[in-house]
C-alpha cells in the first residue's frame, strides 16, 4: 500500500490554462549590467507598422534574465537608430555600459529586414551587429534571437530567449468537467498554442532534441498511452498502450530512443524503445517502483526515481543495463531528477519538513542546495543554456509556473489569467538565419 501511495503521489504531483502567461520578476540580481536598448526605427509606411516593437521585446528579454538592467525609454537623452547618430557622451552621462540600436525595414510581401548594432559605450566602438530577414509571423522570434546574441556576446554564455516551453493546463468547465490542454508558448509566455486538448488527463510532456516533436502521456479511452506528436503539423503516433502504466517518456540526446516507465510485466520498470524499430528492452528489473527516467547528456546512462531503498531516491543505470547505483542521499525523499545540459548539475524534487521543493545537486562537488520556497514545487526543467530552472508551484491554491536561476539569485513567476498550469518543460535552442 505504501508503494502504491508513492506511485500515485508522483502522478498527483504531475497532475493538478489558457490565456497568455505573464512574467513577474520576484527577485532580481543586484549589480545587473546597465544597458540601453533604443526603440528600433521603422523604415516603412507609418500606416502599416510592424505588429511587434522589436526593441521592447529585446529589452524585456534582457531584463527577465536578471543579468541586465535596461534603461527606461523615458530616461534616454537621445534615440539614435543608426551608427552615425550615436553620441557616446549621452550614454556615458547615464553610466550605461552597452548600447543597442536598430531598425526594421520592409523586405518583400509580409517580410522584414531587422538590423541591430551593439556598442561598448566607454570604449566607443561597435561590438557586434547583424541583419536578419524575417516574416510577420517570426518577427517576435527574431527579437528573441537578437536578445540571445546580445546575452552571449556580453556574458560568454548562450542565451535562451528564442526557446519555448511546453506545459499542461486545466480549466474547469461547469461543476464536474475540466478541459485539459497541452500547450506550448514562447519562453516569455507569449503566443500560447494548444497542441492537444482532452477531457482526460494529459501529463509528462517531453521535447525531442530537435524541438519538432513532443512525447506525452494521454489517458484518452481511460487507458494511459504514450504518444509522440509533431508540433508544427499536429501529426501524432501512439508509441505504447500496454496494460498498466505507460508513463514518463524521455528522449535520448540523439533522438533515436525513448526511455519510459512500463508495468506491463508486473512492477513499474524503466524501458528503452528504439523508435525506428519499435523494439523495447528493459533497463531495470526490480520489485520496487522505478519511474521518471532522464538521460545523461552523453547518452550513456539514465537516472530515475526508485523506492528500492524504502523511500523515493535517485538512482543511475547504464544504458546497457546492469546494477543501478544510488545518486541522492540528502533527505528522505528525492524524485523527478534531470541533468543540466552540461551534466554538471542535477535538479530534483526534495521534501523539506513535509513540503516539496526544488533542489540542485552538483554532481562533482556533491553540494546540495534547495532552490525554491513553496509547499508543492514540482517538475523542474533546465533551460537549454543551463542558467535557469522552470518548475510548477502553487500560489493561493492555484497552479502557476516559476523559474529560478541556478545560482539562486534570480526568481520569476509566470502567471495565467485563468486555470491551473503544471508540468513545464523547456525546449532546446532554436536557430535563425542571420548575416553581418
Amino acid at each position: 500500500m505504501k508503494r502504491l501511495f508513492f506511485l500515485f503521489t508522483l502522478i498527483a504531483m504531475s497532475w493538478q490554462a489558457r490565456a497568455t502567461l505573464t512574467i513577474e520578476i520576484t527577485q532580481g540580481l543586484e549589480g545587473a549590467l546597465p544597458i540601453a536598448v533604443v526603440p528600433f526605427a521603422w523604415r516603412g509606411s507609418a500606416a502599416s507598422p510592424p505588429p511587434h516593437a522589436v526593441g521592447e521585446v529585446v529589452a524585456a528579454d534582457l531584463r527577465r534574465s536578471g543579468r541586465f538592467k535596461p534603461l527606461a525609454t523615458g530616461e534616454m537623452l537621445a534615440r539614435p537608430t543608426r551608427g552615425d547618430e550615436v553620441d557616446f557622451r549621452d550614454w556615458r552621462a547615464l553610466n550605461i555600459e552597452n548600447l543597442v540600436i536598430g531598425e526594421v525595414a520592409p523586405n518583400g510581401p509580409g517580410g522584414y529586414l531587422v538590423k541591430f548594432y551593439l556598442y561598448d559605450v566607454f570604449r566607443g566602438e561597435q561590438i557586434t551587429g547583424y541583419s536578419m530577414p524575417t516574416t510577420t509571423r517570426d518577427l517576435r522570434a527574431t527579437a528573441h534571437h537578437i536578445a540571445d546574441i546580445i546575452y552571449e556576446t556580453l556574458t560568454g554564455e548562450p542565451g535562451a530567449f528564442a526557446t519555448r516551453i511546453a506545459y499542461v493546463t486545466s480549466v474547469r468547465q461547469g461543476q464536474d468537467k475540466e478541459r485539459v490542454e497541452l500547450r506550448i508558448a514562447d519562453a516569455d509566455g507569449y503566443n500560447p498554442q494548444t497542441v492537444v486538448s482532452s477531457e482526460e488527463p494529459l501529463m509528462s510532456p517531453a521535447w525531442s532534441p530537435d524541438g519538432t516533436k513532443l512525447a506525452y502521456v494521454s489517458f484518452e479511452n481511460a487507458q494511459p498511452s504514450i504518444w509522440v506528436q509533431e508540433v508544427f503539423t499536429g501529426r501524432r503516433e501512439k508509441m505504447t498502450s500496454f496494460n498498466g502504466i505507460n508513463g514518463a517518456p524521455a528522449w535520448s540526446p540523439d533522438g533515436r530512443y525513448l526511455a519510459m516507465t512500463l508495468s506491463k510485466d508486473g512492477n513499474p520498470d524503466i524501458f528503452v524503445m528504439d523508435i525506428a524499430r519499435r523494439s523495447l528492452r528493459p533497463l531495470t528489473r526490480h520489485r520496487s517502483i522505478d519511474t521518471e527516467p532522464a538521460w545523461a547528456p552523453d547518452g550513456k546512462s539514465l537516472i530515475f526515481t526508485s523506492d528500492r531503498g524504502g523511500a523515493p531516491q535517485i538512482y543511475r543505470v547504464s544504458v546497457n543495463g546492469g546494477d543501478a547505483t544510488r545518486v541522492s542521499f540528502e533527505g528522505g525523499y528525492n524524485a523527478r531528477a534531470s541533468y543540466s545540459p552540461d551534466g554538471r548539475l542535477m535538479s530534483m524534487v526534495t521534501r523539506v519538513d513535509g513540503q516539496y521543493r526544488i533542489a540542485i545537486l552538483d554532481t562533482q562537488t556533491r553540494d546540495f542546495r534547495v532552490m525554491s520556497t513553496g509547499r508543492l514545487d514540482e517538475s523542474p526543467s533546465f533551460a537549454p543554456n543551463g542558467s535557469m530552472i522552470i518548475y510548477a508551484t502553487r500560489v493561493n491554491d492555484k497552479g502557476v509556473l516559476a523559474a529560478v536561476s541556478t545560482d539562486g539569485r534570480v526568481q520569476q513567476r509566470l502567471r495565467l489569467q485563468e486555470g491551473d498550469v503544471r508540468e513545464p518543460v523547456w525546449s532546446p535552442h532554436q536557430k535563425q538565419e542571420r548575416s553581418r
